[in-house]
């Protein structure tokens, strides 16, 4: 079976892709199943988080790309960007994982904070779409494809007991 073991910045050839929600790109230890069908052990340093386009090598020096599969999220909007900050600063006080682009969030389905969102103003959409949520400032930063020159650094360790709320979460 193929180990995927090392991250690697560039290549010339890609002989595989993984495709994996983020929950799974977020696991340093699994097995999983290549688009092709083949299964294969990720075996990556502990607190390793998979990108969209991450490039993987495995132990015969076979390389495979990790994709991010569409999953069940929601896209959340507001009519000004003082009421999407305010979403924002109610889902990071309940330590929220959110993706945040232009003009808009994305979050995994959680009845309970559609809700809370929509109380705020927000218009909240389903949405099948693969989620790339921010690292934190604790976790270090990650580069986004496109962001040429523009790097992100770590501010502190992550602290060791700091909960992060995920659906399915008892309240």
């Amino acid at each position: 079976m193929l180990t995927l073991h090392t991250k690697i910045d560039s290549t010339a050839k890609i002989d595989g892709e993984l495709v994996l929600p983020y929950e799974l790109r977020e696991k340093s230890r699994q097995r999983a199943t290549l688009a092709s069908g083949e299964e294969v052990t990720v075996l990556t340093v502990r607190g390793t988080v998979l990108r969209d386009g991450d490039l993987l090598k495995g132990d015969d020096g076979r390389i495979v790309r990790i994709r991010a599969a569409d999953e069940a999220t929601y896209r959340v909007s507001c009519d000004s960007l003082h009421a999407l900050l305010r979403c924002a600063f109610h889902l990071g006080n309940r330590h929220t994982q959110a993706q945040v682009g232009d003009g808009w969030l994305r979050i995994r389905k959680d009845a309970v904070l559609r809700e809370m969102l929509i109380g705020l103003g927000a218009m909240v959409a389903d949405e099948q779409a693969p989620f790339e949520p921010e690292a934190g400032a604790y976790r270090g930063g990650h580069h986004h494809h496109g962001d040429h020159g523009h790097h992100h650094h770590a501010l502190a360790p992550i602290p060791v007991r700091q909960k992060i709320h995920r659906p399915g979460d008892s309240q």
